[in-house]
């Protein structure tokens, strides 16, 4: 699933002599591979930096910009408790689902109007809300164009991992 890059000398034969910085890396890679066999659903990406002991995580199918991970050590994220999907019974209907946990935010600052509101029309790539998770801003963007049917979630509410947050309509349909 991954692989560990070693340094040149070892592959052009040379005794290897590990360091402990090199060792702290390879056992990060192992934790973080191992990582990503326990987490739900299928990744569609994993970042990892030493320098500051970053990781970033993104699943297939989850609707966030690149720059909507979460950031430093991640906690077992556990899926949202079921909640009833009623008003995604309707065909075509797209649920934007919450990609970390975190607070969620209509709008970029107190006071400013909300991104999106119930009837607005949305492109691909439209930021629909924010979720602040450990003091860092993740925009919530939709993948698809659509009418906003719904906003499950109140202003300054917590989230958990996959809740529904954003329900779109497709384009042309009264939500």
């Amino acid at each position: 699933m991954a692989s560990v890059d070693l340094p040149r000398a070892a592959r052009n034969g040379a005794p290897l002599v590990a360091t402990e910085q090199e060792d702290t890396t390879r056992s990060l890679g192992r934790e973080v591979v191992e990582l990503a066999r326990t987490l739900p659903g299928d990744l569609r990406r994993l970042t990892v930096r030493n320098g500051a002991c970053e990781v970033e995580v993104e699943w297939a199918g989850a609707v966030a910009a690149p720059a909507a991970t979460a950031t430093a050590a991640p906690a077992a994220a556990a899926p949202a408790a079921e909640e009833p999907e009623a008003a995604e019974a309707a065909p075509g209907t797209v649920t934007v689902r919450a990609p970390l946990v975190g607070t969620f935010y209509e709008s970029p600052s107190p006071g400013a109007d909300p991104f999106v509101r119930v009837g607005d029309e949305v492109e691909a790539g439209q930021t629909l809300g924010i979720v602040e998770a450990m003091k860092l801003m993740n925009p919530i963007v939709c993948d698809a164009p659509g009418v906003v049917a719904e906003v499950c979630v109140g202003n300054g509410e917590s989230v958990e991992y996959d809740q529904p947050l954003v329900r779109l309509t497709p384009p042309g349909r009264l939500a």
